[in-house]
């Protein structure tokens, strides 16, 4: 029920969704009233689904606190409470953020190992595309919650996009190793282990980000989210000024229909619909964060996200990833005796 056009949208990305992974299954949760004539109409979804009626609904400006307090049999809440109780393999929202990662924080708990989730999602660059977090989960960052960061955007990185070694860089005012607060020069210092098992890039720079220079982008809450609605900003700017170009003259006109198939791949490479799907990180269970604007494909999208997250074993990745840091700062951490 959560997002701009539900649950219109979300039936019909369920729809496109069935039709790239025909194994999975789903059930929806919210007002079987307005639900059901819907999958009527889709039949090969409705044999693959399931409804849990309930009118109980987390709106969209509802605060966190208040959502998790009495929201306890809203659609949101008994959809995340479907993958802590092992009746569902993730849970895939458009509603209220705030509201969903306070619910799914309580009642998915965190993995062992990690202190903070984070909000993960990729974008496109000059090379592919890249990963980036935190993108709004933690204002405020520690050493320790960017490594645990590097670690879950390397994973997420080998499960979503499919790379089998991703570089890791962690965002910073400059390149060089002594420039940063304590937290990132802290944190390079631990990534850079000759043991770890991160590709660590070192430090990259705001221009590194969409130049592809590595596969995963690690930072503070406060500077991803600045940075990554930065970039959905300048990509706006750059179609609006195109298109006015386009518009110019007589002339510019007919160069637009010279150029209409290479303008059609251009706005198919920018279009945000291809990179729906922010992932709560570092939760013992998969929860996936589709745009609430998204329209049907958009939220297909971030489906298969969570299929990908599922289907090659993410939250056992990470666990192996966690245990492997641990063993690595454990020596550092041991007390050495005293020199006689």
């Amino acid at each position: 029920m959560g997002g701009d056009r539900a649950p219109e949208m979300v039936v019909r990305g369920a729809n496109i969704a069935l039709q790239r992974f025909p194994h999975i299954e789903f059930v929806l949760y919210g007002v079987e009233s307005r639900i059901r004539p819907l999958l009527m109409k889709l039949p090969k979804l409705d044999e693959r689904s399931k409804v849990h009626h309930t009118d109980d609904v987390v709106t969209g400006d509802a605060k966190p606190s208040v959502a998790l307090r009495t929201g306890r049999r809203s659609s949101m809440r008994l959809a995340i409470d479907a993958v802590a109780d092992g009746e569902a393999d993730s849970v895939v929202s458009a509603g209220n953020t705030g509201a969903l990662m306070a619910m799914a924080k309580f009642a998915l708990k965190m993995l062992p190992g990690i202190d903070r989730p984070a909000m993960a999602s990729f974008f496109p660059t000059q090379r592919g595309e890249s990963v980036m977090l935190d993108l709004g989960a933690n204002i405020e960052c520690d050493a320790d919650n960017l490594v645990q960061f590097a670690l879950m955007g390397d994973v997420f990185a080998r499960t979503v996009l499919g790379l089998l070694q991703p570089t890791v860089g962690l965002l910073n005012v400059g390149v060089e190793d002594l420039k940063g607060n304590d937290a990132v020069r802290g944190a390079s210092a631990r990534l850079r282990d000759a043991g770890s098992p991160i590709r660590f890039h070192g430090f990259v720079e705001g221009n590194d980000i969409t130049a592809g220079t590595v596969d995963v982008v690690v930072t503070d809450g406060f500077t991803g989210n600045v940075a990554i609605k930065m970039g959905e900003g300048s990509a706006r700017l750059f179609m609006d000024f195109l298109r006015s170009a386009f518009q110019y003259s007589l002339m510019a006109r007919i160069g637009y229909l010279f150029a209409a198939g290479a303008l059609k791949k251009l706005r198919e490479r920018l279009d945000p619909r291809r990179y729906n799907g922010a992932v709560f990180l570092g939760l013992d269970g998969i929860c996936v964060k589709s745009h609430g604007g998204s329209d049907a494909l958009g939220f297909a999208n971030a489906i298969g996200v969570a299929v990908d997250m599922k289907v090659n074993g993410f939250l056992d990745k990470i666990r192996d990833g966690v245990s492997r840091l641990n063993a690595l700062q454990a020596p550092l951490d041991k007390p050495q005796p005293a020199a006689l």
